[in-house]
């Protein structure tokens, strides 16, 4: 008799794919202690086919957020992320654990000043799709209305 034991495949981070064509924002505003901080925002696109159900794109966007660490809620304690970022010039990388890509982030000189005085940026990771396209009214707005219905989860992701 051949016994065989299985043992579960490691974890991956999300692909090149998914990461390429997630939504990403980023801008300087108020942080959890009053100063100044620098804020990054992730969504993904509007579905552009029938398997891009709200369920999908839920789905995925949980396990991006998995693959960065311990996201959580609008009303718990905002977890540290560790390293996710690496800070290169005027280029700023968000990593992903499991994954060997990373997101270019987009930069402002101000964005990138607080990112390297400050070392750290909140990470917001929405639910619900948001196109690239957004203009900052619609930003305002998605980010309102995902708040109330609790489907932002948050970070504090820290430079390496």
């Amino acid at each position: 008799m051949l016994t065989r034991t299985l043992t579960p495949a490691p974890s991956t981070g999300p692909g090149p794919s998914l990461l390429f064509s997630l939504s990403t924002w980023t801008w300087s505003g108020p942080g959890p202690d009053g100063q100044d901080i620098a804020h990054i925002l992730l969504a993904h696109p509007l579905g552009r086919a029938g398997h891009d159900t709200p369920a999908a794109i839920e789905t995925r966007m949980r396990h991006v957020a998995a693959s960065l660490g311990p996201l959580v809620g609008g009303h718990d304690v905002i977890a540290d992320l560790d390293g996710c970022l690496r800070v290169v010039g005027s280029r700023v990388l968000l990593k992903f654990g499991g994954s060997r890509y990373g997101l270019r982030l987009p930069t402002q000189p101000g964005w990138i000043d607080l990112i390297t005085c400050r070392g750290q940026a909140v990470l917001i990771l929405g639910l619900d799709p948001l196109p690239q396209s957004a203009t900052a009214g619609r930003l305002d707005t998605y980010l309102d209305a995902a708040r109330a219905a609790d489907r932002l989860l948050f970070g504090l992701a820290r430079a390496s």
